[in-house]
């Protein structure tokens, strides 16, 4: 209860102080390339239930037909100011409406999409208990997860065989000791490493 108190307002209180820089990102991404502002993506939330996670288009309009659901190494799919913003994670902003309505908590397991949640239903039985984060411990090891990919003969196998069951594994290291002061902790850990 205490954290879902602690979400809804450091979230609404995130949106308004952000503001300025959610336009500045939001007139970018609409001037550097056709589309959409924000890309959304189905991901499976507690419980199963899935919804709609935001965040700002950093790829081509097109690119789900142009390629796989994950991102590898300088994948020309994504555009020059979206380099920008993932690069300072400024991509991930618009998910403070996700932990404002609920869907997420500002710390939690990173949320999947369906596809990889049915490849480890058992693992997610456990991990769905609670709600998925914008960050985690997993986030933190695999910050540039997108490099390690890049690095990769086959991006989508290392994803399935090393990484995602390396990010199970945390998760659930998580539920175990999970604690508003370990939250604490991570969230300044992320904000952290992000200003570095």
């Amino acid at each position: 209860m205490l954290k879902r108190l602690f979400d809804i307002v450091v979230s609404a209180l995130a949106l308004v102080l952000t503001s300025p820089i959610l336009l500045i990102a939001a007139i970018a991404v609409k001037l550097s390339s056709p589309g959409p502002i924000f890309f959304r993506q189905k991901r499976v939330g507690r419980n199963f239930q899935p919804f709609w996670i935001y965040k700002f288009r950093t790829m081509v309009v097109d690119a789900p037909q142009r390629g796989a659901q994950i991102t590898a190494g300088a994948d020309p799919r994504i555009t020059r100011v979206g380099r920008l913003l993932r690069k300072t994670k400024l991509d991930e902003l618009p998910q403070l409406w996700n932990v404002l309505r609920g869907d997420m908590s500002f710390v939690g397991p990173r949320p999947e999409v369906p596809r990889y949640v049915e490849m480890f239903a058992d693992d997610y039985m456990e991990i769905l208990t609670v709600r998925p984060g914008i960050t985690d411990p997993a986030s933190l090891k695999f910050r540039h997860e997108s490099d390690i990919l890049g690095q990769a003969a086959d991006p989508e196998a290392e994803y399935v065989q090393r990484i995602l069951p390396e990010k199970i594994a945390l998760a659930k290291q998580y539920i175990a000791q999970s604690s508003l002061a370990y939250d604490m902790r991570l969230l300044c850990e992320t904000f952290w490493r992000v200003l570095r």
